[in-house]
């Protein structure tokens, strides 16, 4: 059968030339067939342990979007979104047309957003039952396509196939490439499963914003007793899942998110925590996934003889993950569309030890933080990196910014206008001095001013006004040591500290440069 050029015949000609198609198997059915292909191991509990190959993260060079006629104007082009050519996309998508052909393949159709009114269909095909697994756990399952219906967005999948670089004119032997106008994404050369959850998220980047509804790289959860909800913005390592998984409080979603004028929805069905060092102590909810049927844990080392998990060993990666679907947690938002929030918490951990562990923020402040999306890089997380390292990440995800920062910064405007949601900044990182020096936060510290927040503790509670960073610092935080709250009095050197700041102060500034010209003066001057 010849290959069509019509996109929407594409897949079809791959699953008419296998010689099997599996498709929108059951968890239980697909862990069947991921143990028989030896593509995994069930461990105690009854959770399946996979591994990634050398690709243990996303691969942020081999990403691409297509630059067509329909979306060369809107796409924030970069290095976070590489331009590539339809005609290259094309040439990629039959050399893996080719490779798939003949082949047995898993199918799962799927669809993303919670909210009926802006949901979109996802058609994964791959060649692993883990993948599909996978696939099922992240998205929302739904009945298979009609007969000749054509999914919103499809996912060719060919982890095993490994490309020529230079001859395919990409960046390795890998690639990441959506086309939005056509609702196709390749990945081939990696099996790194986040990167068909993140290829999606780029997508409705792309789509949802132009709907009007206000995408977020965040999570989000809701109090029982008063419908009262909270979002909690922040990147890899913040503290965002840990923190909106809360025994008191009802989780939306662990990553993202959309808030439209009818409120706040989940885009996925599943989590994607970072596992390393999980502890039951400190994050109880999360910890009992790691025991229990319906998780995958992706590079997680386990003992081969008695199939326990050890979830503090680094010795394959830092990015240790573990997917599990929602109806795996005890506390879990059952509607579809959330009320809007109340409070809104940008999240960053600061390894320099300079920002206070609680700030409140003014709208301005909150539209300037949001679009520098500061947090820190360790010593030994990336190979070259031997001190903390400031990183700034627009929207607080910009790798997966199909728009420009500055379209999302207006919705959120939009929204924080419209409801009056309070706005905060919580520092996860380190005080006392910066990393080696100072300590780490600690987590049940942090849950304390998180629930203060949420429980509007600070009704008439005193605020210190930052001198650097123009922030109202709280004097006082139930439960927590007041010297907590001010960090340069628990520096060994007040000067030191004061050098720290401005230095980090300056990073600041020059992450924002780019965004002063397009941001209205009040927003410009709202850094420190």
């Amino acid at each position: 059968m010849a290959i069509s050029e019509a996109p929407s015949n594409v897949v079809d000609v791959v699953m008419a030339s296998a010689p099997r198609v599996h498709r929108n198997l059951s968890s239980p059915v697909l862990y069947e067939y991921a143990v028989r292909r030896g593509e995994g191991k069930l461990l105690q509990g009854g959770t399946f342990a996979v591994r990634s190959g050398p690709r243990t993260g996303r691969s942020p060079n081999d990403k691409f979007i297509v630059k067509s006629p329909d979306v060369s104007e809107l796409v924030w082009w970069g290095p976070h979104n590489q331009a590539m050519t339809p005609a290259t996309f094309e040439r990629i998508r039959t050399k893996m047309v080719r490779y798939l052909s003949g082949r047995e393949l898993f199918v799962q159709d799927c669809v993303v957003s919670q909210d009926p009114d802006h949901q979109r269909t996802v058609r994964v095909v791959t060649e692993q039952a883990y993948h599909s697994l996978f696939a099922r756990t992240m998205f929302i399952p739904r009945t298979p396509l009609g007969e000749g219906v054509t999914p919103d967005l499809t996912i060719l999948h060919a982890p095993n196939l490994h490309l020529d670089g230079e001859t395919d004119g990409l960046n390795s032997d890998a690639v990441v490439a959506l086309h939005l106008a056509e609702g196709q994404i390749l990945i081939a050369g990696t099996a790194y499963a986040g990167e068909m959850k993140k290829s999606v998220f780029t997508a409705m980047n792309y789509y949802l914003p132009l709907a009007g509804a206000l995408s977020l790289h965040a999570s989000a959860n809701v109090d029982p007793r008063t419908g009262r909800t909270a979002v909690f913005f922040g990147l890899s390592g913040t503290g965002k899942t840990t923190l909106s998984t809360d025994p008191e409080r009802l989780l939306i979603g662990d990553d993202e998110q959309a808030w439209t004028s009818a409120g706040i929805f989940n885009i996925e069905g599943g989590c994607y925590a970072k596992v390393i060092r999980l502890s039951k102590e400190a994050e109880p909810d999360i910890f009992e996934t790691t025991h229990l049927f319906g998780t995958i844990l992706e590079n997680v080392v386990f003992d081969e003889d008695s199939r326990d998990v050890h979830l503090d060993d680094d010795s394959i990666t830092e990015n240790t993950r573990g997917s599990y679907p929602l109806t795996s947690l005890a506390h879990v938002y059952q509607g579809q569309v959330a009320p809007h929030p109340s409070h809104v918490i940008l999240l960053t951990a600061d390894a320099f030890g300079v920002l206070p562990p609680i700030a409140r923020l003014t709208r301005e402040q909150t539209l300037y933080h949001f679009l520098c999306g500061y947090t820190s890089k360790l010593a030994g997380t990336e190979l070259g990196v031997t001190r903390p390292k400031a990183t700034f990440s627009a929207c607080y995800g910009a790798p997966f910014r199909a728009l420009n920062p500055t379209v999302y910064a207006e919705l959120l405007q939009q929204r924080l206008a419209t409801t009056g949601a309070q706005t905060w900044l919580i520092n996860t990182g380190w005080v006392g001095g910066p990393y080696g020096v100072g300590s780490r936060i600690a987590i049940q510290e942090t849950r304390k001013m998180v629930r203060a927040i949420l429980n509007d503790a600070f009704v008439g509670i005193g605020m210190r006004h930052d001198p650097v960073f123009g922030f109202d610092v709280p004097l006082a935080v139930p439960g927590v040591d007041p010297r907590l709250l001010q960090p340069r009095e628990v520096w060994a050197s007040g000067e030191a500290y004061d050098l720290a700041a401005v230095d980090l102060a300056a990073q600041f500034a020059g992450a924002f440069a780019p965004f002063r010209p397009l941001v209205s003066p009040a927003v410009a001057a709202a850094g420190p």
